[in-house]
């Protein structure tokens, strides 16, 4: 009986030492990033002590440094409880002069990844047969650069006022010139007021609806804003149509003023009352303002700022630095002339950026950097208008949802984009310092990663150098 018992007892021993020692499964990632703290934009929170497992292009799960044990990577990186947060979209820049710039925008790519950009909404331009080839080889992992949604040419009236532009005079050339777009895989539609007459404006949109196609773009200043967001519209960039709107004057003042030469007198008639009514009409349609107020600045002071010790001045080819004459021309000529508009316009179009956050308008963070925009260097200039945000009263968090949120919000991408969480792309920014408590930590910057590939400063440094000038 005895020997009995004992062979039990040796028998769920080494049942029990079996159980113990069962391996778990190990799951494998390419990189994982140790303890990091997360930057949650919405929430305006922070979680510490989190690992991030990355496989190529995606992140494939966040949780607590407790379970970092069960992965097992290529390649490990401890942050030292540094930030990470979804990669920078700028969501208004060009691409733009022709084939002799090529090689010069193509070398714009490398400034967008120093300023932790991962993602931009080219706005139209007359390059894009290259564009469309750079947005290829960036998703391909081939060209260093950011993601790029685009909208390809601008649909314009016969008159445009970019080259390269769609010409549209009647709804059969805006259906031949929406069908055109959405063969090339244009990303939206971009609309340009040169001489774009308000019903083919309309007619843009309504088609576009139909085809299931974003548009945004410029207003021709004698449409009427609110009636286009009635036929779909999804988007509008900068401030001047949004203005119109909120004036009880505007249609009066739009018969004595054609064009640009409205915008004083829509300043001065203003009403706050009209504005909230305006502002709930934009939120309920969910109309997306991208306010552009960092260029508008820049262009405002332009002939009273020294620009030649820039910086990023020396990252911009000559060809491209050519270009910027013709804003500074343009300026000297409204300050010859008495025209003060973009001083007039700068203090009101910061005064509408919290009205609009608190009404729930979604805005989008744009740059408008770009061949032709003088001085508003890509990367540095979205930080810029990031900053503007701020100044005018939204809290750090709201305006990096700004950009990292309503940048996906725009093209329905939310899935992939938007926060640092399984299933999401691996497009991350690394900081030191946490940037919901001040927006200016965007500067402590030490690590992107594009689409999974890790660009650290040491890396980051040698892409500027190839695209340096001298």
């Amino acid at each position: 009986m005895k020997i009995k018992f004992t062979i039990i007892a040796l028998i769920l021993l080494l049942a029990n030492f079996s159980c113990n020692t069962e391996t778990k499964t190990v799951k494998t990632a390419d990189l994982i990033l140790l303890n990091a703290t997360v930057v949650q934009v919405d929430s305006a929170t922070t979680i510490p002590k989190q690992f991030v497992a990355i496989n190529g292009r995606n992140i494939l799960e966040v949780g607590s440094m407790e379970d970092a044990g069960d992965w097992k990577a290529k390649e490990t990186r401890d942050l030292g409880d540094a930030f990470i947060m979804p990669g920078l979209w700028d969501n208004h820049v060009h691409f733009r002069g022709g084939d002799s710039l090529l090689q010069e925008n193509k070398d714009l790519l490398p400034l967008f990844l120093a300023y932790g950009i991962t993602t931009v909404r080219d706005a139209g331009g007359d390059i894009t047969p290259q564009v469309l080839e750079w947005q290829q080889d960036i998703t391909q992992g081939e060209l260093p650069g950011p993601r790029i949604f685009t909208s390809g040419p601008k649909l314009d009236g016969d008159q445009p006022a970019w080259p390269g532009s769609i010409k549209v005079t009647d709804a059969t050339e805006v259906g031949l010139a929406l069908d055109s777009l959405k063969l090339i895989g244009a990303d939206y539609v971009k609309m340009y007021d040169g001489n774009l007459s308000p019903d083919n404006y309309y007619e843009i949109i309504r088609q576009a609806e139909d085809r299931g196609m974003k548009t945004t773009g410029h207003m021709p200043l004698q449409a009427d804003l609110l009636e286009a967001v009635e036929f779909g519209l999804d988007g509008t960039e900068h401030l001047y149509y949004v203005l119109k709107s909120c004036s009880p004057a505007a249609d009066s003042i739009s018969k004595k003023h054609p064009g640009y030469g409205m915008i004083g007198a829509l300043v001065d008639t203003y009403d706050t009352i009209l504005a909230k009514k305006v502002f709930r009409q934009l939120a309920e349609k969910e109309v997306y303002v991208t306010p552009t107020n960092y260029i508008g600045h820049i262009l405002a002071t332009v002939l009273d700022t020294d620009h030649s010790k820039d910086s990023l001045l020396n990252y911009i080819g000559p060809g491209i630095r050519k270009t910027y004459e013709g804003r500074v021309k343009s300026a000297e000529r409204a300050r010859a002339s008495g025209n003060s508009m973009r001083s007039k316009t700068e203090g009101q179009f910061m005064s509408m950026i919290k009205p609009m956050q608190q009404a729930g308008v979604p805005l989008l963070a744009g740059s408008d950097s770009g061949a032709f925009n003088s001085y508003v260097y890509p990367g540095e200039s979205l930080w810029g208008e990031l900053q503007f945000m701020v100044r005018a009263g939204l809290s750090p968090a709201e305006a990096l949802a700004t950009s990292v949120i309503n940048g996906p919000r725009f093209f329905d991408v939310t899935t992939a984009y938007g926060s640092v969480a399984g299933g999401k792309r691996a497009d991350l920014l690394i900081l030191e310092k946490n940037p919901l408590e001040d927006i200016s930590h965007l500067q402590s910057m030490t690590m992107v990663i594009a689409g999974g590939t890790v660009f650290d400063k040491e890396q980051l440094g040698e892409l500027l150098k190839s695209v340096k000038n001298n």
